[in-house]
């Protein structure tokens, strides 16, 4: 773990749980590996501190080298507060942007997993007024490319089978409900077919993440955020991945945020964390064989 060791004793002794930590990789049962990593100012559970923005930023950044080495086959990454990094100066959207920034991939994709649901998404953390434009014929195919090479890298699906949401209703009706489907969805989704990806879009939201129809596919690419997540998260709320495709190391994290009010209580539910730890042992070990 890369945290400050500090923190992590004085949050074990107020939650009342045993911790052992060490300064090795190699534990025993009971042990935590800290790669350490200072705290300049103190924290007190659920209460926001802009002078500990920098700390965040710079376990981030630790981790990414680490995983870039190849010190650690994968990182596991819990929720941050966006918005008190960018209280404290930091244009910071989020960890997905940071690790594409930090090793300088072209692009990165975000891949939400819940058991054998798997839904990827074309466009991020953008207000719906900003997704039409932001939805280019290269962008789409940029993402949809990654999407399929990391299935077959990390899931080990030799031919994944992807199905294109459309981004408006009916998914544009022909062009009576809005073009996109026309003029770029569509248009990507034959040139990629005739490269021989099992692609099949675009294709109305309402019906696509129908069971019957999900069943046909291994992942789905929504056009923006909302119109995936909330499927996803009815889906398996609180055992839910995050997976950053795109990077040239394995990325899981939690599928929700900070939950301030349930700091220091000891009533967090861990098991969306618990599945992205079982879920980057499981990939890393297929990686490796």
């Amino acid at each position: 773990m890369v945290a400050s060791p500090e923190l992590l004793e004085q949050r074990a002794k107020q939650l009342g749980f045993p911790i052992r930590l060490r300064d090795e990789p190699t534990c025993r049962d009971g042990e935590l590996w800290v790669d350490p990593v200072a705290m300049p100012g103190a924290s007190v559970a659920g209460v926001l501190e802009p002078a500990n923005a920098d700390y965040v930023l710079a376990t981030l950044a630790r981790a990414a080298d680490l995983a870039e080495t190849g010190e650690v086959s994968a990182l596991v990454t819990g929720p941050v507060q966006k918005s008190i990094i960018n209280d404290a100066g930091h244009a910071f959207t989020g960890h997905t942007e940071f690790f594409r920034d930090r090793c300088g991939c072209d692009d990165v994709v975000m891949l939400l997993v819940a058991r054998d649901l798997r839904v990827a998404l074309a466009t991020t953390h953008l207000p719906l007024r900003a997704v039409p434009d932001a939805l280019t014929a290269e962008l789409l195919e940029r993402r949809l490319r990654i999407l399929c090479d990391d299935l077959t890298r990390w899931f080990g699906i030799a031919a994944p089978r992807v199905l294109v949401a459309g981004l408006n209703p009916h998914a544009g009706e022909g062009g009576h409900l809005g073009c996109e489907e026309l003029t770029v969805i569509q248009p990507v989704c034959e040139r990629l077919r005739g490269e021989g990806l099992a692609i099949e879009g675009p294709l109305p939201a309402d019906t696509l993440f129908l069971p019957r129809v999900l069943a046909t596919a291994d992942a789905a690419l929504a056009m923006f955020h909302d119109q995936g997540l909330p499927v996803l998260k009815h889906a398996g709320f609180g055992e839910a991945v995050n997976v950053t495709l795109g990077l040239p190391y394995l990325r899981t994290s939690v599928d929700h945020g900070t939950a301030l009010d349930l700091a220091g209580t000891g009533r967090a539910d861990p098991g969306s964390f618990a599945a992205a730890l079982k879920l980057a042992e499981q990939v890393s070990l297929r990686a490796r064989t």
